[in-house]
């Protein structure tokens, strides 16, 4: 993994419901390692991180400088690096650095690569750059890195569900004004 993938292991973390164990699992579902061995304990450990997380972001997309220092460095304090060098698993060369020991539990890696991963997205893209989902039934955060700084939704999926009911309504309120001049027309 790369600083990039501990970012998006954050806003995965964030966004997920984290409501029974196969959510956390689903949540860090491109990390075998640690999906594979998710438990109730690490669910239960994991959840006041995505708070935080949540909270860190909050204060990014407030433009609130000092709460997001506050909270991002709150995040690192508790859950400190302790990065380990790993030649691979079952016998695979694999190069790689584990965030924690490896035969910790998952949820001690997680919580400090997401950590981390906050931390250097903010100093790398800048607090502007994080948003909330303009979806009204959605409540996830995004990192925009578009060229005009122009993204409004966390997916495809609700900008299309916006822009869909956007113009049914629309539709429906242009349809009523015709309806409503025609009647008027025969009125007369």
């Amino acid at each position: 993994m790369d600083n990039a993938d501990y970012l998006d292991v954050a806003l995965r973390l964030t966004n997920a419901t984290l409501t029974d164990v196969d959510a956390l699992r689903a949540a860090l579902h491109d990390e075998p390692w640690w999906s594979s061995r998710a438990g109730e304990r690490d669910l239960e450990a994991l959840r006041p991180v995505a708070d935080g997380l949540r909270h860190a972001l909050a204060a990014a997309v407030a433009a609130d400088t000092d709460g997001v220092r506050h909270a991002v460095n709150a995040l690192l304090a508790e859950h400190p690096l302790r990065p380990r060098l790993s030649a691979g698993h079952m016998g695979e060369a694999n190069w790689h650095i584990h965030m924690a020991d490896p035969g910790e539990s998952p949820a001690t890696e997680v919580a400090a690569a997401a950590a981390w991963g906050l931390a250097h997205g903010i100093v790398h893209f800048g607090p502007s750059r994080f948003g909330h989902c303009g979806a009204a039934d959605c409540d996830n955060y995004y990192l925009d890195t578009s060229t005009n700084r122009a993204k409004r939704f966390c997916s495809p999926r609700c900008a299309n569900r916006v822009h869909v009911a956007a113009f049914r309504s629309r539709q429906s309120s242009s349809s009523r004004s015709s309806g409503e001049a025609g009647e008027g027309a025969r009125r007369s």
